[in-house]
């Protein structure tokens, strides 16, 4: 109890309290502006925290996730326009409601139904995270290889719609992690002469360019001079039935059980847990065809399920060093700005900083309660009405600015450009960009760890296999590996 009272006192201080609250409110906004997403404002925010204090960054962090994952659901249910990809299946019945005048309703259920399953998922963080990190201690070289093996292997195949792509992209992601100068013989490797390079491509540089830069260009393509009129938000109070709250009780329940187990499963993400909630809670109704044509119980079921995936997607983040969905590979990004090494040895070299970001995470996804209500909501609804025109050029300042006060390099920004370059016509190849920055941090892990582990035999490679978890380990991972080829097996027979 320690862990948590001390991490209490650390939080609860006027720096992660204002951070929680504005960021929350930065959260929500990114969210009802469609072609923002909170990976891209996460992304931007991560150049400027270098000189905060890690509570009160990780605070930010915790609020624009959580708030934006909300915020999502504002130009979804009234635009049918998804603000982010989680809330894609609130469009199926949320719009259906507020085009029939309903859309006040509809933002109140998204605004209970993201809080309950935000606070669902912190609290499974805050008493699966420390037991998983106790079992991680028995973990050596060998089994730190397998996990990145597995971390990699498993969002390459799981991230989009092809694995052929994703474990492509994850092998691109570790060749650039390969870059630098290497730590056990420091020999340079792929530097090409460039002394820029003997540290390597900064891993931040290229998340902004990664996920920053091709959304800003797929909105700049739209060339939306206009923004929406007032009419159009439809925005009229209409009062519950007697009971109908009462009834979505079951439906909050079982999407924050599906969103928890989705966000411990690396590379799911948001969208999946939104997708199977909402299935779940169709199969399980009276009514399933009144589904997608403004059932209630449609809008809490998507909007519970991908909030439920926030904080469990930080749970083999922080305890094993693989993120659960590109946001916790963010969150792994921040803890490296500050000299923070993430996996188990995180919960006991820094328990209050792990144990605050925890309280965080549930903090943030109360505030939600207070920020999201229809009062707020209704501003937040007004700024889809800013055209897109306006936007654009801010971000790019934005994007600009922070990746240059990083290490103060004008070479940081053709860097950022390159990526964000490569991400914008990779999207439209439909190859997934988290698998690559998955291998660009569990690469150097895995390398040293493999290397490590051979070290210590003596070069037998049998090592790697020898010990229960790490083949068991191996075993999962090509399991993974091999899952698609048994899928095409299974329809070709089928």
């Amino acid at each position: 109890m320690d862990f948590f009272t001390n991490a209490v006192l650390a939080v609860m201080t006027a720096g992660p309290l204002a951070a929680m609250l504005g960021s929350t409110l930065l959260g929500v906004l990114i969210g009802a502006l469609p072609g923002l997403n909170p990976v891209m404002a996460i992304a931007l925010l991560l150049p400027l925290t270098y000189s905060m204090d890690p509570l009160v960054a990780l605070a930010m962090v915790a609020g624009i996730y959580n708030g934006s994952m909300y915020g999502g659901a504002i130009p979804a249910i009234l635009l049918r326009i998804p603000g982010t990809p989680a809330s894609i299946a609130t469009t199926f019945d949320g719009f259906p409601m507020a085009d029939r005048g309903e859309a006040s309703k509809a933002l109140k259920i998204a605004c209970w139904s993201s809080a309950i399953g935000g606070i669902a998922s912190a609290l499974a963080l805050m008493t699966i995270g420390p037991v998983l990190a106790r079992v991680t201690l028995f973990f050596g070289p060998a089994e730190y290889f397998w996990i990145a093996m597995f971390g990699m292997a498993s969002v390459g195949v799981m991230v989009g719609s092809d694995p052929v792509k994703g474990v492509m992209a994850a092998a691109l992601g570790l060749l650039i992690g390969t870059m630098g100068i290497d730590s056990l013989s420091g020999q340079a490797r792929f530097t090409f002469g460039q002394t820029w390079l003997l540290g390597g491509l900064d891993l931040i540089v290229v998340l902004v360019g990664l996920y920053a830069l091709p959304p800003v260009l797929q909105l700049a393509e739209k060339c939306d001079l206009k923004g929406l009129s007032a009419s159009e938000l439809k925005l009229a109070g209409v009062p519950f039935a007697p009971g109908e709250i009462r009834r979505l009780v079951p439906t909050w329940l079982r999407s924050s059980l599906v969103g928890i187990a989705v966000g411990i499963l690396p590379g799911a993400g948001g969208n999946i847990a939104a997708f199977l909630s909402y299935n779940a809670a169709k199969n399980a109704s009276d009514d399933p065809d009144s589904f997608g044509k403004g059932n209630p119980q449609g809008v809490a079921a998507a909007e519970c399920g991908n909030n439920a995936d926030n904080a469990a997607s930080m749970i083999p983040a922080l305890t094993l060093g693989i993120p659960g969905n590109v946001v916790a590979a963010l969150v792994l990004s921040a803890l490296m700005i500050h000299g923070l090494q993430p996996g188990p040895q995180l919960f006991h070299q820094n328990p209050v900083l792990v144990g605050g970001f925890m309280i965080e995470m549930l903090l943030t996804s109360v505030l939600i309660f207070l920020v999201g209500g229809a009062a707020a909501t209704r501003v937040f609804a007004q700024i889809q009405r800013l055209p897109g025109v306006l936007l654009v050029p801010a971000i790019l300042v934005l994007m600009c600015v922070g990746v240059y006060v990083i290490n103060g390099r004008p070479v940081d920004l053709w860097v950022m450009l390159a990526a964000g370059t490569a991400g914008y016509f990779l999207e439209k190849l439909n190859v997934p960009l988290a698998p690559i920055i998955l291998g660009m941090i569990l690469g150097p892990m895995a390398e040293q760890s493999v290397r490590r582990a051979l070290l210590l035999s003596r070069g037998d490679p049998l090592e790697l296999l020898t010990r229960p978890i790490s083949a068991t380990l191996a075993i999962a991972t090509l399991g993974m590996i091999l899952w698609p080829l048994v899928k095409a097996f299974r329809r070709r027979r089928g």
